[in-house]
């Protein structure tokens, strides 16, 4: 593979990094205020901060993490989705196209 070709096979992977990072903490935190506003609306109160506290049952905090981890795991998975193809739009190349692996 040329230098040229590397080069810029560096820059979009540096692109994809970078994307992903800043769509990742955007999903973050769009997820968490969806599963907050949910739980108020759904339990009568706020959702739980500390699932350590005493106050908090034991099936409510099991339900909450569970909720939160299902719909983080969700939002990172599209976040990397989006940022592949955000990435490749910007930079010319395929979001469909599998790397060059050398031996």
């Amino acid at each position: 593979m040329s230098k040229k070709k590397q080069k810029k096979n560096d820059d979009q992977d540096m692109a994809t990094k970078v994307a992903t990072l800043a769509l990742t903490f955007a999903a973050g935190w769009i997820a968490t205020k969806v599963v907050s506003t949910i739980w108020k609306k759904a339990s009568g109160h706020d959702a739980p901060t500390d699932t350590d506290d005493p106050d908090i049952s034991l099936p409510e905090a099991m339900a909450f993490a569970a909720i939160t981890g299902g719909v983080g795991v969700l939002a990172r998975r599209l976040a990397a989705g989006q940022a592949t193809r955000v990435s490749a739009r910007l930079t010319g190349g395929n979001p469909h196209a599998v790397p060059d692996v050398e031996p």
